[in-house]
């Protein structure tokens, strides 16, 4: 009985980590006189200008005709100048601190299930509790060396600033089918 119950744990484990959520990101500002909405003084971005030059730096001033850009030296980006402006968005430490927990604590628990463990039940959860919360440590430090997503705030319209083709493939588990969901965009 606990082996099923260990097995049953082990599938539904494996299920969450290889289940791929979709989720939709912002999409891009199309019109230059609304990126103050997306973007303020002080941000790091990437300006690939009308030439297909990418030009790293910080956001001095943001006004409906122009961005100011400091690296180097400061520039003034009209919209006409701008193809694409990519941002750095910052990733969630939460999301590290889970998968190590999940993978510290359920790891013990799982050989806890697997040995039948009777009269260690107690050792059991509090090794589990240990190896999770080490686990959730080190998912921490290791998603804390991971930059956040590099994003584009600003697409200018037409085809310059047209996205490319995309392919993507996510798993699809269910009680009833299993397969693949395929998604082309262009």
């Amino acid at each position: 009985m606990r082996l099923r119950a260990a097995a049953r744990l082990l599938h539904f484990v494996l299920a969450l980590l290889c289940l791929s959520a979709s989720a939709m990101a912002q999409e891009p500002v199309r019109d230059f006189t609304q990126l103050n909405t997306r973007l303020k003084p002080g941000d790091t971005v990437w300006v690939t200008d009308a030439a297909g030059r990418e030009v790293k730096g910080r956001i001095v001033d943001l006004a409906p005709g122009g961005v100011t850009v400091k690296s180097d030296v400061s520039r003034t980006y009209g919209p006409a100048d701008v193809n694409l402006i990519h941002e750095r968005r910052p990733d969630s430490l939460k999301n590290g601190a889970l998968i190590g927990l999940g993978i510290g604590g359920g790891l013990v628990l799982g050989l806890c299930l697997a040995g039948e463990a009777s009269e260690g039940d107690g050792w059991c959860a509090l090794a589990a509790g240990i190896y999770g919360g080490a686990g959730a440590a080190i998912g921490v430090g290791i998603d804390a060396l991971i930059p956040g997503k590099k994003i584009v705030a600003y697409r200018a319209p037409g085809p310059a600033g047209a996205p490319p083709a995309r392919l993507s493939f996510a798993p699809v588990i269910t009680p009833r089918a299993r397969g693949v969901a395929v998604l082309f965009s262009f």
